[in-house]
């Protein structure tokens, strides 16, 4: 009859300690999208995968010298999010954008802050070497081509053109087109997961 009991008290322990099942679940949720990475920041801090844990990442990969879309997705992920931060401030406070280049060569860190500082005034840019972002774009699955221009520094990118939602495990829960995003559907994503 004790073992019972002892029996029925763990069971009901495990059973009020289990993961709330009633979490949002995101569009990448179980995904293998994500994963470690050694980037430079816009400051010439050397950052990883670890700097930003306890945080939702906002993430969106491009280029500095992206003439359309890379501004356009940004300003969007800079608007959403400030969106969220007049709606809940303080969740919004635990949510870093982060703009990871797909060109390092040109975007030193010096021109990543100046673009970034356009946007909003939390969202750090990262770069690194080329074998550093090829090693990012591969774990967050990121298509980047160089596209050659009529001079040699006159180039572009083709590039997946997605925001990424990241939990602060850096597992990921959500991304969005940034085709088709706006601001607030963006700060619609970060109420629903992170609000």
């Amino acid at each position: 009859m004790i073992l019972l009991a002892v029996a029925a008290l763990a069971g009901a322990a495990l059973f009020l300690l289990r993961p709330a099942s009633d979490a949002p679940k995101g569009n990448l949720t179980g995904s293998a999208v994500g994963g470690p990475f050694t980037l430079t920041d816009e400051t010439g801090a050397k950052v990883t995968s670890d700097s930003y844990k306890g945080l939702w990442r906002l993430m969106y990969f491009g280029f500095t010298y992206c003439p359309d879309v890379c501004p356009t997705d940004t300003a969007k992920l800079a608007a959403g999010l400030k969106l969220f931060e007049a709606k809940n401030p303080a969740a919004a406070a635990k949510v870093q954008p982060l703009f990871i280049t797909v060109d390092p060569e040109r975007d030193t860190p010096a021109a990543l802050s100046e673009f970034t500082d356009q946007f909003h005034p939390r969202l750090v840019g990262l770069t690194g070497t080329r074998p550093e972002i090829d090693s990012v774009l591969k774990e967050y699955r990121v298509y980047a081509s160089k596209v050659p221009g009529t001079v040699p520094d006159a180039y572009t990118f083709d590039h997946l053109a997605i925001i990424y939602l990241m939990d602060p495990e850096g597992r990921p829960v959500e991304f969005i087109a940034g085709s088709t995003a706006t601001p607030q559907t963006i700060a619609d994503m970060l109420e629903r997961f992170v609000g």
